[in-house]
């Protein structure tokens, strides 16, 4: 094939009849899609791009569902397959490299450990993660207005535990503003049990990540590309999820306007998409549609990786302007009608029966359309995509752990730190409360006591008075008597 559109700008994707297909970067924050049938080239193609942006001074994240990815930090080794893949593109300049890789994980075995403060999390994220009604919601963000309103720190799930515990324990005290039901209290409760049992207590801590420590580059240019290690974290949806769409919110949030640069300031691979929009209520699709259309002029662009476009939805759909649509089967009605959304999506090609070659493409084929100059969508073109650089498979443990080794981002984030914070200091008035009602039940005892002994000598005093006054009454009584008698007779006997 020839290389009559070498010199076009951008890196390599693939071949196709009407020559190479590339990825302008001046429109690569405009987002893009991979999609396909498991099986069909997905993961390769992700890489190819991963490696493809990195080579251009373009830091990247994604997520290693499989554990493919970490095949990036190794050179890949000949086969007579890819010899024959690059003859066929054309391609001049292919070599097998390792790239610059940084191994996270949030439960800090696979690679540098991951953690944000619930503060950064906020309760709306929270909530998703949670799995929370409207109501149990409301409660939530009730106790964050609560840490912000009494300068209580939010950094791990004991201190959201043990916020909620004295709202509840002190719900009369604290007034009507922040008054929680007891049975909402105890269902987040019970949801954080949940979660804890998930492995979320490890990604709610401190030293929480830098985003900056994402956009690195080494010193010969190229972009670092983080890889989170999500294989046991993909058993867990919504951590997963909702840990990805954070790491957006945080990007749109943090990062300053730039406009429409050259390049991005970096690109986030958000593999298995369909898990942020499942059962996501309106309120999060609305505030995700917002981070993917705004978050280009920072500088980010978002590439969504799925099995069909239908599992995006269309106000997300229609802002991912580089699309690359692996093979589609199409034996059920709903299957068929996903093959004909994918087919429509694309800037038509009169050469092309896009919606029949859906279900025609092989391992590693794909139609691809890519922004050209002034963000127009190119025809679809269908294309073989190019061989990785490095690696296609994973890295051994022994390989992984060279690269850790390396890491600075180690040395930063492998340690906890656990400062005081809402639960220690919640802890602490409750300990000190105590204390003072144990002292003034002690000085009511002691009172009491005084009290009682007072009764008791007083008692003692009057019943001896009294003895002695009754002695005396009777001794005068009976001197009384005795005169009276003596009275008496001597008048009787005058």
């Amino acid at each position: 094939m020839s290389e009559k559109n070498a010199g076009s700008p951008g890196f390599l994707i693939g071949g196709a009849s009407s020559g190479q297909i590339r990825l302008n970067p001046a429109y690569a924050n405009r987002h893009g899609l991979i999609a396909g049938a498991t099986g069909t080239g997905k993961t390769v193609t992700l890489q190819c791009l991963a490696e493809g942006f990195s080579d251009i001074g373009v830091p990247v994240f994604l997520a290693d569902v499989k554990g493919d990815l970490s095949g990036l930090s190794q050179a890949g080794k000949p086969h007579r397959k890819v010899d024959e893949r690059v003859a066929s593109i054309g391609i001049s300049d292919y070599k097998q490299q390792a790239y610059p890789v940084a191994f996270w994980d949030l439960f800090g075995k696979k690679g540098t450990p991951v953690r944000t403060t619930l503060s950064e999390m906020g309760p709306q994220l929270m909530a998703r993660l949670l799995d929370l009604n409207e109501t149990q919601e409301g409660v939530l963000t009730l106790v964050f207005q609560y840490a912000d309103d009494n300068g209580l720190l939010m950094l791990d799930l004991a201190d959201l535990r043990t916020t909620l515990q004295h709202l509840a324990d002190n719900r009369k005290d604290l007034g009507s503003t922040y008054r929680v039901a007891t049975a909402s209290v105890n269902a987040i409760l019970r949801r954080l049990l949940m979660l804890e049992r998930e492995g979320g207590k490890h990604f709610f801590g401190e030293p929480a990540l830098e985003l900056q420590d994402l956009m690195q580059r080494t010193r010969d240019g190229r972009g670092v590309i983080n890889v989170l290690a999500a294989d046991t974290l993909i058993r867990s949806p919504k951590v997963y999820s909702t840990f990805l769409l954070w790491i957006l919110s945080e990007l749109f949030e943090q990062l300053p306007e730039l406009g429409d640069p050259e390049k991005p300031e970096l690109v986030f691979f958000f593999d298995e998409a369909h898990l942020l929009f499942q059962d996501a209520p309106k309120v999060l699709l609305q505030t995700i549609e917002q981070v993917v259309r705004l978050i280009r002029s920072k500088g980010v662009g978002v590439y969504f990786v799925t099995q069909s476009p239908a599992d995006i939805p269309d106000s997300v759909l229609a802002q991912l302007g580089n699309r690359v649509q692996h093979a589609l089967r199409a034996y059920t009605p709903k299957e068929r009608k996903a093959v004909r959304v994918a087919a429509q999506s694309f800037r038509a090609n009169p050469e092309l029966d896009t919606e029949t070659v859906i279900s025609e493409l092989g391992v590693g084929e794909a139609l691809v359309s890519t922004l050209q100059k002034k963000g127009v969508p190119s025809v679809v073109q269908r294309t073989l995509v190019r061989p990785p650089s490095s690696r296609m498979g994973k890295a051994t443990l022994a390989e992984r752990q060279a690269v850790l080794a390396n890491d600075p981002n180690g040395r930063r984030y492998a340690e906890s730190i656990n400062r005081q914070s809402a639960h220690e200091l919640l802890l602490a008035r409750a300990e000190k409360q105590q204390s003072e009602r144990n002292e003034r039940s002690v000085q009511r005892r002691d009172a009491a006591a005084r009290k009682r002994t007072g009764r008791t000598r007083q008692s003692s005093s009057e019943a001896f008075v009294k003895s002695m006054a009754r002695s005396l009454g009777s001794a005068a009584g009976r001197s009384l008597g005795k005169k009276l008698f003596r009275g008496l007779l001597g008048s009787l006997l005058r």
